[in-house]
């Protein structure tokens, strides 16, 4: 994928708050399979957006919305077109079966972007919506992570477990969609319901994530939960 050289580009944009890693950690899922999260390298974007154009056809539960809207996020990130964001990918046996994406808007409020589950009925969306507002809060010290929903499912998903507060007065930049509000408070009042993993990830399980395999969407296989 061409890049713009960042030597002559004016527009050029990247973090400009202290930036942290986040430390990989291994969930077990309900089927039993260990799913490591990581967070992904820029240089990994291209394969990462290659897993999700597939979904831009899927015309099922607003996949299609949340592909595109995902996919121009992590193009614009990987172009150095957005400010402060990062991407956590689950992996199961060397496959990529979800991801997810924050931008921090400044060192106090994060924007919850967009996650994605490939593979349904594991709760892997919700381990991986856990983990990137963990980073945010914990990592990164956000005081609230503003969130909306593009689908009733979505909502319902991440929405109503984590008690969200209503923010009417403010658009989320997702165009300007009901906002709720995820605050510090309320994040590590649910923390050890919602929050799982184990630390540090064994190097022989942490080095086969590096080598992501693209597999074909639940979704578009008629698969549902």
């Amino acid at each position: 994928m061409h890049d713009v050289s960042r030597e002559t580009d004016t527009l050029s944009i990247d973090w400009d708050i202290p930036r942290k890693p986040y430390p990989p950690k291994m969930v077990v899922l309900p089927t039993g399979e260990r799913m490591v999260i990581r967070e992904v390298a820029r240089e990994e974007v291209p394969l990462v957006l290659n897993a999700i154009r597939p979904l831009l056809d899927a015309d099922r539960e607003f996949y299609d919305v949340v592909g595109a809207r995902t996919y121009a996020e992590l193009l614009g990130w990987y172009k150095y077109r957005v400010r402060n964001e990062y991407c956590l990918v689950g992996v199961v046996d060397e496959k990529l079966v979800g991801l997810a994406n924050n931008r921090m808007y400044d060192a106090n409020t994060c924007i919850s972007l967009h996650t994605i589950a490939m593979r349904r009925g594991r709760r892997i969306g919700a381990h991986l919506f856990a983990a990137k507002q963990e980073h945010a809060i914990e990592n990164l010290g956000a005081e609230e992570v503003l969130v909306t929903a593009e689908s009733p499912r979505g909502f319902s998903l991440f929405g109503l477990e984590w008690g969200l507060e209503s923010r009417p007065q403010v658009q989320h930049e997702l165009g300007g969609a009901k906002c709720w509000v995820l605050t510090r408070e309320a994040y590590y009042a649910r923390r050890s319901k919602l929050v799982f993993g184990k630390r540090p990830v064994p190097d022989e399980i942490y080095e086969k994530t590096l080598s992501l395999e693209i597999i074909e969407p639940d979704i578009l296989r008629g698969e549902s939960d």
